[in-house]
């Protein structure tokens, strides 16, 4: 296991560094690299490690093999299509409305025949079933009553405290007692919401945000303040301190590691002055951090609720996106608002699904989950690269594109012209399925746009998918 552990890292060393080149243009498109024996006998590697650091660029589309020649230079990052423009900021707090078109969508895409990049989890081929199968064998066999009963409504203790544990990743000093464990992290939301808003009040959001939020906002009454949003860098605070004045904003729900579906990520300092912002204010945030173990770079990023001192975040998070969808298991660390979060989930749902909560509990346990993300968010940047770049080879002039670090989501803007809403209707007819811009606003703004997932790995399939996309983006 060490030397295996070794190895890896070498390869990804060396990758790395051949990455870093490409990107600053010292290796441009159409360069040759070194030869593979070359290259491992300067950087003092075994000729398996240098194939495996070919592989891997090879796998990510930066570099291709040409039969009796050697490595090239393929692609770029500095090649990329400009990124999506912000929205304009909200004119008004306006009730939410949108839960039609949004059923209407997903009703086209049903079909398991479907290329589908509208949905936003990994595919199945990147999860670990085998070993989650054998974690709820052992869920089962430790439990005294084979998991038939109800679980404490807070959630599994086992499990609390590997969410805990977890924490320390992100900035957290959680116990156990601080967590509550939901059926998904859209419960989490929806309770945390119920917690501290009453129906009519203003609640800010990003721009363009993720349609479920909406639904959730929809069902309990509340008017939503779309905040501009950065692909980049995320929310404009200065709009948020206005909009905070203007609208009499009574809470915020803000997804700040890769967002859905812009993918943007805000800085450390960004979160810092954003807490301190609300905190002046007293308003409260809903931090939904359901990505932020799905980073592309070397760490993990900080959540708002590390710098948070006087116990206005509440952070929501789950383990849909990163290890098992269907076991909807997510939690929410509610703080000064514990106890009315689990005073309305013991009047909404009770208990959450015991079997599932002791399985992923065991996964945790067994140090499992860890390596099972390493291998993941390696899947994703690569699946990420390649499908930037294929829209950069088969999309009209003029189309624009995000650069996540992290998470499931590519963002496009497409010519003024363009309705995606018609062109989801006509890439259905094709097998394609995309979410339209328009169910990612209260307002239906962004009608030029969609949001394509990179959560199935990179195949011929694939390839054909986008590839056909381009060409029904080319008809207005």
């Amino acid at each position: 296991m060490r030397t295996e552990t070794t190895q890896d890292h070498l390869y990804q060393e060396v990758a790395d560094r051949i990455e870093r080149l490409i990107e600053k243009q010292t290796l441009k498109v159409g360069d040759k690299l070194l030869s593979v024996r070359t290259l491992s006998k300067e950087q003092g590697i075994s000729l398996s490690t240098a194939f495996q650091a070919y592989y891997h660029l090879e796998s990510k589309g930066l570099v291709e093999a040409r039969p009796q020649s050697g490595y090239y230079v393929k692609f770029s990052p500095r090649h990329m299509l400009e990124v999506p423009r912000c929205a304009k900021p909200a004119e008004e707090a306006i009730p939410v409305t949108i839960d039609q078109m949004i059923s209407s969508v997903y009703n086209d895409l049903r079909s398991d025949k479907l290329i589908n990049f509208s949905l936003g989890a990994p595919a199945a081929e990147l999860l670990p079933a085998a070993k989650l199968n054998k974690a709820v064998v052992q869920a089962l066999r430790s439990a005294k009553d084979n998991c038939l009963n109800y679980e404490h409504i807070q959630g599994n203790v086992q499990l609390r405290k590997q969410i805990a544990r977890l924490s320390f990743n992100w900035g957290g000093t959680l116990s156990e007692d601080d967590i509550v464990v939901t059926a998904g992290c859209m419960e989490a939301l929806s309770l945390t919401l119920k917690a501290i808003t009453k129906p009519g009040d203003a609640v800010a959001i990003e721009s363009p945000t993720y349609f479920g939020i909406f639904q959730v906002m929809e069902s309990l009454g509340l008017k939503v303040v779309e905040i501009p949003t950065d692909p980049t860098s995320g929310i404009d605070l200065d709009v948020l301190e206005g909009s905070i004045r203007k609208f009499n904003i009574r809470a915020c729900l803000f997804v700040c590691n890769f967002n859905n579906p812009m993918g943007s990520c805000l800085s450390d300092e960004k979160k810092k002055r954003l807490v301190e912002l609300l905190t002046r204010h007293s308003v409260p945030l809903i931090e939904d951090d359901i990505y932020g173990e799905l980073y592309f770079g070397k760490s993990r990023p900080r959540t708002c609720k590390s710098f948070d001192k006087k116990g206005i975040v509440i952070q929501c998070g789950s383990f849909s996106k990163s290890l098992a969808p269907g076991y909807r298991i997510g939690w929410a660390v509610p703080g000064r608002f514990t106890e009315d979060v689990i005073r309305l989930k013991r009047m909404n749902t009770v208990a959450t699904n015991t079997l599932a909560q002791a399985a992923i509990a065991e996964f945790l346990e067994n140090g499992r989950y860890e390596l099972h993300l390493r291998h993941l968010r390696r899947a994703l940047h690569t699946q990420c690269l390649r499908y930037i770049q294929a829209i950069h080879e088969n999309f009209p002039e003029g189309t624009r594109v995000t650069r996540p670090q992290g998470g499931f989501a590519l963002w496009l803007e497409l010519d003024k012209k363009m309705d995606t809403y018609k062109l989801h209707k006509r890439a259905l007819k094709a097998g394609i399925g995309i979410a339209p811009g328009q169910i990612f606003s209260s307002q239906g703004r962004f009608g030029n746009c969609f949001r394509m997932s990179f959560g199935l790995p990179w195949s011929d399939r694939v390839e054909h998918g986008i590839r056909t996309l381009g060409e029904l983006a080319r008809k207005p």
